[in-house]
C-alpha cells in the first residue's frame, strides 16, 4: 500500500515488495520452471521440505525467555511511536532465543522452566531490526525512499557526465517514470510525499504549464547512520558480560540517557505539522488544560471517576 495509517504503522512490520527488474525476470524463470519436470521435482521437494519445518517447529516447547542483559539495552525515545516499537525490538529477541532453545541450557525456577538470551540473539535481533523496524522509524515509507534512491543515482551520474552542479538539473515526473518503469499513480503519489518532506522542489517548466523537479537530497543516510535506533554495541555488551566495563579503562562510556535523548537531525525533513491537542503549558510552566484545571486536579478528578465506576 503506498498510504498506511499512522496507528496501524507503528503496530506492524513493515515489509515491500521487491519491484526491479531483476526480481520480475526471476520470477518468470520460476513460472517457467514450473511446467518442466524439474519443475515438479522441485514441488514434491518444497513439499517435504515445508513439512520437515513445521515437524520442527512443533519439538519447540513454549519456554519462559529471561533476558540478562535487558537492563543494559537502549532504544531511541524521541517518539512516543517508540514504545511499540521498543517492544517489537524486545520481542524479536526473545523469539530467536526460543528457537536456539537446544542449543541452550535449560534452567528451573521451583517447576518452571527457562533459557537465557545470548549475545548472539542480541547480534541478530540488532541486525534484522535495523532492516525491519529501522524503516518504520524513518519519515519516509519504503518504496517512497526505494524511489528517491534510484532519483539520487541518476542525478548524479547526469550531472558527473555533464559537468554541472545538481542544482542546475531538472527533471520532469514523466523522466522519472522512465527511469523506475512504475505507473503514474505511484510515481506521482511518491514524488508528492518527496515534495512534501523537501526532498525535492518543483520549478515552472519552460512553457509554463508543466513542472520541473530539483533533487534537494544529497545522498544523506545512505550508510544507514541516519537509521539507527540507539541500540547497544554488541562488543559493549560483551565487555560487560566479561566484567570489562569502559570505565575502569579511563574511556568516556555513553550512558543510555545520552543514546535515547539524542535525535538524529536529517537536513530536508519538514517541520511537523500535526496539531498540538491536550494539556497546555502557560507562563509559569504549571500544566493546564483548556478549562484551567490544572494537570494533577485532572488527575485526582479521573481516579476518583475510576473507583466511582468500579
Amino acid at each position: 500500500a503506498i498510504d498506511i495509517d499512522e496507528e496501524l504503522l507503528n503496530r506492524c512490520l513493515v515489509l515491500t515488495v521487491n519491484e526491479s527488474r531483476e526480481q520480475t525476470e526471476a520470477i518468470h524463470q520460476a513460472q517457467r520452471l514450473k511446467r518442466t519436470l524439474k519443475g515438479l521435482e522441485s514441488k514434491i521437494e518444497k513439499a517435504r521440505i515445508l513439512q520437515l519445518h513445521r515437524n520442527a517447529q512443533r519439538l519447540l516447547k513454549p519456554l519462559a525467555v529471561i533476558n540478562p542483559y535487558a537492563d543494559q539495552l537502549t532504544f531511541l525515545a524521541d517518539k512516543t511511536r517508540t514504545r511499540r516499537d521498543h517492544e517489537k525490538y524486545l520481542t524479536l529477541i526473545d523469539s530467536i532465543a526460543l528457537l536456539h532453545q537446544y542449543q541452550r541450557e535449560i534452567k528451573k525456577l521451583g517447576a518452571l522452566e527457562y533459557i537465557e538470551v545470548a549475545v548472539s540473539d542480541i547480534a541478530l535481533a540488532n541486525r534484522l531490526a535495523h532492516e525491519v523496524l529501522g524503516k518504520t522509524l524513518d519519515e519516509l515509507p519504503p518504496q517512497t525512499r526505494q524511489l528517491l534512491g534510484m532519483i539520487n543515482a541518476h542525478v548524479s551520474a547526469e550531472c558527473k557526465k555533464q559537468n554541472i552542479e545538481q542544482c542546475h538539473f531538472h527533471f520532469s515526473r514523466r523522466h522519472v517514470r522512465e527511469l523506475c518503469g512504475w505507473s503514474e499513480t505511484q510515481v506521482r503519489v511518491h514524488m508528492q510525499r518527496l515534495l512534501n518532506m523537501e526532498y525535492l522542489l518543483s520549478h515552472r517548466g519552460s512553457r509554463g504549464q508543466s513542472f520541473e523537479y530539483e533533487l534537494l537530497y544529497s545522498g544523506e543516510g545512505e550508510s544507514g547512520t541516519a537509521f539507527l535506533m540507539g541500540l547497544l554495541d554488541i562488543e559493549q555488551l560483551t565487555e560487560n558480560k566479561n566484567g570489562n566495563n569502559p570505565k575502569d579503562k579511563g574511556t568516556t562510556a555513553t550512558s543510555r540517557s545520552d543514546l535515547t535523548s539524542s535525535r538524529v537531525q536529517v537536513e530536508g525533513f519538514a517541520v511537523p505539522t500535526r496539531p498540538h491537542r491536550g494539556v497546555i503549558a502557560d507562563d509559569e510552566n504549571e500544566v493546564q488544560s483548556s478549562n484551567g484545571a490544572t494537570y494533577t486536579e485532572l488527575q485526582k478528578d479521573w481516579v476518583e471517576n475510576v473507583y466511582q465506576a468500579v
